[in-house]
């Protein structure tokens, strides 16, 4: 069994203002909730914190729970609120 796995983080809105790039991969520990990918990103870009409680997230094409747990390869997406224009 692998010590970690790596997702593929698809960046919206201000996640990819932020990080000036549309994807990002990243690895975490075996059994990490989906919260895990957005805690990281936090800390890596704390002016983003405002965005935590509004934050969705979907793992493969589908919504998901925060605590949904991710596997190896998965493909994460934050889905921030958005404006109309």
């Amino acid at each position: 069994m692998s010590d970690s796995i790596t997702v593929t983080i698809k960046l919206f809105a201000g996640y990819q203002e932020a990080y000036g790039v549309e994807e990002i991969k990243r690895a975490f520990p075996p059994q990490s909730p989906v919260t895990a990918v957005l805690d990281q990103i936090l800390q890596e870009h704390p002016e983003l914190e405002k965005w935590r409680e509004v934050t969705h997230f979907g793992v493969n094409l589908d919504f998901v729970s925060p605590e949904t747990t991710l596997e190896d390869g998965d493909e994460v997406v934050l889905i921030p609120p958005v404006s109309g224009g």
